[in-house]
């Protein structure tokens, strides 16, 4: 769409991506789970921008800075956004199993929290899909 590859560029379609995302579940979060307050709806607004700007910003590495292998946006964008949600699983746990409990009932499948890690590898993969197509990726975007 864009003529020159931009880190700008792709930081900004990043953000709007997951504010958009970030808008969805702030909206819709109290549909599933009545008992979240608004810090937690507000937590997931900021989270998943802040997300987009982060998968926005790492576009510019295609090729792991050690090992020397090749890291496609399909690759990169997902492992980053499972690998952030994952963390915010990880500490708040109890908060996020509630969530789902309340979601899915007490004897569902999908009761534990760590699906959240899986919905960061979709929502990764849909924003760095968009940052890609929109703002190019790797050491060009970067250039002068």
């Amino acid at each position: 769409m864009f003529e020159r590859p931009s880190l700008m560029t792709r930081i900004a379609v990043g953000k709007t991506v997951g504010f958009i995302i970030g808008l969805i579940g702030f909206f819709t979060l109290p549909y599933f789970a009545p008992e979240a307050g608004w810090m937690v709806r507000w937590g997931i607004l900021l989270w998943y921008t802040t997300l987009g700007a982060l998968i926005g910003v790492f576009g510019v590495f295609n090729w792991h800075p050690i090992l020397k292998l090749p890291m496609p946006w399909w690759f990169r964008a997902p492992l980053l956004g499972a690998w952030m949600n994952f963390v915010l699983t990880f500490f708040a746990f109890d908060t996020m199993q509630t969530m789902m409990i309340a979601m899915f009932g007490a004897d569902g499948w999908l009761t534990s929290p760590f699906w959240f890690t899986a919905e960061g590898a979709l929502v990764g993969l849909v924003i760095g899909f968009c940052a890609t197509k929109l703002g190019g990726e790797g050491k060009e975007t970067v250039a002068a």
